[in-house]
């Protein structure tokens, strides 16, 4: 499963918030939903993602097993 728990914490530390995405960059409500909920986005989103933070895809996700589905 993919989560994005290394989002939170590169917006914490790069002073940019759930708001500045969706006023400055104008990312939908939406998709930051998908994100907080650890649903599944496009690479373009993570591309996009990567440009605004000047970060590296490690830096927005996280590949976790999924136990559950064994």
């Amino acid at each position: 499963m993919i989560v994005y728990t290394p989002l939170w914490k590169t917006m914490k530390e790069k002073n940019v918030t759930t708001y500045t995405l969706i006023s400055k960059f104008g990312m939908s409500s939406h998709t930051v939903h998908r994100l907080r909920h650890n649903m599944g986005i496009s690479t373009q989103l993570i591309n996009d993602l990567c440009r605004i933070l000047d970060c590296r895809v490690e830096d927005i996700l996280l590949y976790q097993p999924d136990i559950d589905k064994k």
